[in-house]
């Protein structure tokens, strides 16, 4: 990984300068420029609105547990709704690369970063087709019928984990 590098992902591939805004999942937030660190970059590999889960070992010593939690040999699990696998199949999303000078960890999340100052892309670069750079990188991607257990299981604490977009996800079925 080079420290040097952050990311951001997006579905405009025309992004000039990115200007710090107060996000809107956050109000209470100081606008920022946010990116994320090449570990944690996978997580951005879908459509922006995607509902997704992610789940992951902490470290090595957590991972013979996550292999046989998950029936995986995978080191990384990424999971879908059905619903969303034709718009993950016809996605292009922009990798843009930034100079992580003047960027700080952002500190309610791993991998993420923030800057509270306009930030000019050093390169912008289509990702190609998303389910085979999940493929290339050894993640396991799911589609599944329903995100929630999933996200039951991640919210058990016993994985690192990212919840994204939930309020997109199916709802929860009735007992």
């Amino acid at each position: 990984m080079n420290d040097s590098v952050l990311y951001h992902f997006s579905e405009d591939p025309y992004i000039q300068r990115f200007v710090p805004h107060v996000p809107r999942t956050n109000p209470s937030h100081a606008p920022a420029v946010w990116a994320i660190d090449a570990d944690h970059a996978p997580l951005y590999w879908f459509p922006r609105d995607c509902p997704r889960v992610a789940l992951w070992p902490r470290h090595e010593r957590e991972q013979a547990d996550f292999e046989v939690r998950f029936a995986t040999t995978a080191t990384r699990l990424h999971a879908i709704e059905s619903g969303w696998l034709k718009r993950m199949s016809a996605a292009v999303i922009y990798r843009y690369e930034f100079d992580a000078v003047g960027f700080v960890p952002w500190v309610d999340a791993d991998g993420q970063w923030i800057a509270d100052r306009e930030v000019a892309p050093i390169s912008v670069t289509d990702m190609g087709d998303l389910l085979v750079a999940h493929v290339d990188a050894g993640i396991e991607l799911r589609i599944v019928p329903s995100l929630w257990p999933l996200h039951d299981v991640a919210r058990g604490g016993e994985f690192d984990f990212s919840l994204v977009r939930m309020h997109n996800a199916q709802p929860r079925a009735s007992p």
